[in-house]
């Protein structure tokens, strides 16, 4: 197959963030599909484009400035002129199949566009649930821009031969709109054993580095930093176990629009460079090292039911590297960690029993030892991406009435 593949925030493990397109996109050029990844440069502004070559992929970048430093309308337009210059673009290529992930939605405007000049299917997939969660948190405010993004999000789902949902909350979600059940398929974020599979070496090599923090229990947060992730509740908890236990170590790495509000609210808790510390976001390829020195790493959201759906890329990261997960929310996660006890799932209004069960968690190496041990073994049975990639490759080929490799190929 020949896949337009559209994500405006692909990363590779060179840069930070999430690199699922680009993990999933170098395992179909191993299968001998050719891809063309239409992203964008968001260190550059001014529309232009140049290519690379990432592990095969064809990458075609646009330059158009982003940064989760922006405010709501900033993103909006970097948003939109996005989408009106990767229109043009993979129109111009040769394709057989169009797959474009979102968020932002508005990657179904060129997607949507390109298919039709090229009479090819496009499937769409979801990450998030889009507009439910700026909606939620007052970030979509008006009555026509939410009429307007509702009506955006049914046109790129009823536009889609497949939608790929990234949980089984996302999939209601999308059903609820009135999309056919059958024509939508849950392929979760997933976990690259090979990346995070580290030796303890690493994890040592990188707690030596610093002076805070050595042999001291560690509890990681890292992704980031805006109105959606609630990384006060892991400075609040910093500040209850720092008199009770002053070794314990939080760490926080990332960036955002509420980087600052972080930083004064710990610093205002008494918790800043004393148990509670902070770092810039780091490529990809550097967290391998980070969960490896990590007893428990956080997946934390604002308590709104829209984020119970999350399928966030710090959780399957963490359950690759073989450590606990803590989360403060309900939904299909929290099910998941209850089930196999590879984790702890925290009450996001009671801080004081939630700092006791963490401290005590961490106080408990038998705890630890089996929770990593679920860890490692729900990443391997359930969310290895070399199979997940196997499902997603297969929903492409279907929609492009291609054939998808055989289940038996090498893993990428």
């Amino acid at each position: 197959m020949r896949i337009l593949y559209l994500h405006q925030h692909f990363t590779t493990p060179a840069m930070p963030g999430g690199t699922r397109s680009y993990e999933m996109a170098r395992r179909f050029v191993v299968s001998g599909h050719e891809v063309h990844m239409i992203t964008a440069d968001r260190q550059a502004d001014g529309g232009g484009w140049r290519q690379t070559n990432e592990a095969g992929i064809h990458v075609h970048w646009c330059a158009n400035r982003y940064s989760n430093q922006m405010n709501f309308r900033e993103r909006m337009g970097a948003f939109f002129r996005f989408a009106g210059r990767a229109a043009g673009r993979a129109a111009s290529l040769p394709g057989d199949v169009i797959f474009a992930s979102s968020t932002p939605l508005t990657i179904a405007l060129p997607a949507v566009w390109a298919a039709k000049r090229k009479s090819i299917p496009m499937v769409f997939e979801v990450r998030d649930l889009w507009p439910e969660m700026p909606i939620a948190v007052g970030a979509l405010r008006s009555r026509p821009a939410i009429v307007a993004a509702r009506w955006l999000e049914r046109f790129a789902y009823h536009h889609s031969k497949h939608v790929v949902a990234l949980s089984p909350g996302m999939k209601e979600g999308v059903v609820a709109t009135g999309y056919p059940e059958d024509r939508v398929t849950v392929i979760p974020n997933s976990c690259d054993l090979r990346m995070f599979r580290v030796g303890p070496e690493v994890g040592q090599a990188f707690r030596q580095r610093y002076a805070w923090l050595q042999h001291r229990p560690l509890v990681v947060y890292a992704g980031t930093l805006n109105l959606l992730n609630d990384v006060e509740f892991l400075a609040r908890l910093a500040a209850i176990i720092l008199p009770q236990n002053p070794e314990v170590r939080f760490l926080v790495v990332g960036e955002g629009s509420r980087e600052r509000y972080f930083r004064e609210l710990a610093e205002t808790l008494g918790v800043l460079d004393r148990n509670f510390f902070m770092m810039p976001m780091l490529p990809k390829a550097d967290m391998p090292a980070i969960l490896s020195a990590a007893d428990v790493a956080t997946s934390l959201f604002v308590d709104i039911r829209q984020n119970w759906a999350n399928s966030a890329n710090k959780v399957f990261d963490a359950l690759a590297a073989g450590r606990p997960v803590a989360i403060n929310h309900k939904g299909w996660l929290a099910d998941l960690i209850d089930e196999t006890g590879c984790g702890l799932v925290l009450d996001p209004h009671d801080l004081t029993s939630s700092a006791g069960r963490l401290l005590a968690a961490l106080q408990d190496r038998a705890w630890c030892d089996a929770a990593r041990a679920a860890a490692a073994r729900v990443a391997q049975e359930r969310f290895d991406r070399d199979k997940l990639a196997l499902q997603l490759e297969s929903v492409l080929a279907n929609a492009a009435g291609a054939a998808a490799m055989p289940a038996g190929r090498k893993a990428a």
